[in-house]
């Protein structure tokens, strides 16, 4: 049996949740870019919970870019689909399914453009989400008259003036945008183009002020981990056990965090579907929540991928059963980079809230994050977001931060490379890891004088915007680990360190 809102009273499991049946009369309040598996599993999430609730009482029309073949699904299933939740949440593991139906028609741009464009003249239209991947927010030379403009920002500028015609500048009729596009200032930069884009097309006066004064474009960060369309087996597993077939089905983890910057009222006020979850947060800033993001989450998995890939551990949900790795990563944010990042805004709370969170996240056994996958542009990732930790480390303390230490003399070592035709690798217990790192021609120079490698890469102030080893300490420190990690290896340099060796629980 097909997943449909025909045969949706059918469904007896009672391990899913199903929607109710006022809820897929809502009108049509959010005009979505995407259908992509992060917006099915976070904000569509929020939506669909919220209306479950009646505290939104919406609907979503999704626009999808390219062909119409894409809709298919939806279409064969009323765009209903099944999230499936799974991992580990306050420590124990967690498991349940949701029927969404948030989403009410799923529209092909390049095949029904008019009809989504006579989507502005919706009255009940107040929202437009939006995930087009990181080049989905930039500027093109669109005329906005083309079925379809062939931007993002271009569609959302046609949808835009449509909207100011057809009511007339009301400034009631404004929109709040909320993009989720994963690069820095998301609704800022995306404001800046649709503006870009109205003057190069010559629109009226009265249009502009209307743009900047109607519509409210937020600035916004998203986390969660939405691989997607489950394994063959487990979806097959999985529909079994449900009952019914969903070619939609996708999996997300627990942990969900959507933080919205806002101070206005009418921002507040639309997006009332943020009171069903707590982990929506419309806040004036979100740049404390990007700062525990990158250092706590992205920066941990940095300083800990290639102690993992040394020591041999393919996933991460592997490195975490592992006692030694596991008290690593506890210790690394609890004592190295949680004491860094604390400021008047970041308190020690939100630390510990957040470091418990990513124990759980890490050890999800249900998430198969591969740490070769973690190691792409390994050096990049180590200059952005530890290279900066490390230099807030230095303000509050003289000592020299073991762990972190640790992580980059592994990040050194897994960088000692062969090379073979253009390739430059690392065999690790008779596995090859192809480096696919921006610096390994670098590294892999400077590992030809072995015994000058620390100090020859933490000195090149091209790397890390200064010279490093003038840090209390650190060059000494971090050229002690790499010869525990090349002598003992890297779970015995974590037992070695004596960060551990006091803290051992």
């Amino acid at each position: 049996m097909l997943l449909t809102q025909h045969n949706i009273n059918t469904i007896s499991s009672d391990l899913v949740n199903k929607p109710t049946a006022s809820s897929f009369f809502y009108p049509e309040k959010i005009l979505q870019f995407g259908t992509g598996v992060l917006l099915r599993g976070l904000p569509d999430y929020f939506v669909h919970k919220a209306n479950q609730q009646d505290l939104f009482c919406g609907r979503i029309v999704v626009v999808k870019s390219t062909s119409s073949a894409g809709a298919d699904a939806f279409e064969q299933q009323n765009n209903l689909y099944t999230l499936s939740i799974k991992g580990i949440e306050d420590g124990r593991e967690t498991s349940h399914y949701e029927i969404n139906n948030a989403i009410s028609r799923v529209l092909a741009a390049n095949q029904q453009w008019p009809e989504i464009l006579k989507s502005a003249e919706n009255p009940d239209l107040e929202i437009v989400f939006s995930n087009t991947t990181e080049v989905g927010i930039v500027m093109s030379e669109d005329n906005i008259n083309d079925i379809p403009p062939a931007s993002f920002p271009g569609k959302l500028l046609a949808i835009l003036y449509r909207r100011f015609i057809y009511f007339d500048g009301d400034t009631d009729k404004g929109l709040i945008i909320v993009p989720t596009e994963l690069i820095t200032d998301n609704g800022t930069k995306l404001k800046s183009i649709v503006t870009a884009l109205a003057k190069l097309n010559e629109l009226p006066k009265e249009f502009m002020d209307w743009l900047n004064t109607a519509n409210d474009f937020c600035n916004t960060l998203v986390d969660r981990i939405v691989p997607g369309a489950l394994s063959p087996a487990e979806h097959t597993k999985t529909c079994n056990l449900l009952g019914y077939e969903d070619q939609l089905l996708i999996m997300a983890e627990p942990f969900r965090l959507w933080a919205i910057e806002t101070t206005s009222q009418r921002v507040q006020r639309r997006l009332s579907f943020a009171l069903a979850d707590p982990n929506v947060l419309l806040v004036p800033s979100i740049e404390k929540y990007k700062e525990i993001k990158l250092r706590l989450l992205n920066g941990t998995h940095t300083l800990s991928c290639a102690i993992a890939l040394l020591a041999g551990f393919n996933t991460v949900k592997e490195a975490m059963q592992d006692s030694t790795f596991n008290e690593f990563i506890r210790l690394l944010m609890q004592d190295e980079i949680g004491p860094s990042i604390l400021s008047d805004t970041i308190l020690a709370t939100d630390v510990k809230d957040f470091s418990s969170k990513v124990i759980d996240r890490f050890a999800n056994p249900h998430l198969a994050h591969k740490w070769e996958s973690i190691a792409l542009n390994y050096s990049s990732k180590m200059a952005m977001r530890n290279i900066p930790l490390l230099k807030k480390w230095y303000t509050k303390s003289s000592e020299a931060p073991q762990l972190f230490a640790l992580g980059f003399a592994a990040y050194l070592y897994l960088l000692k490379s062969e090379l073979r035709g253009e390739r430059y690798i690392h065999v690790i217990n008779e596995k090859t890891i192809e480096l696919q790192d921006e610096l390994a021609t670098k590294l892999y120079v400077a590992w030809s004088e072995p015994e000058k490698i620390v100090h020859t890469i933490l000195s090149d102030i091209d790397l890390w915007g200064e010279d490093l080893t003038k840090l209390p300490n650190f060059e000494g420190t971090v050229t002690q680990k790499l010869q525990q990690i090349i002598e003992e290896g890297p779970l015995k340099a974590i037992e070695l360190s004596s960060a551990l060796d006091n803290k051992k629980v």
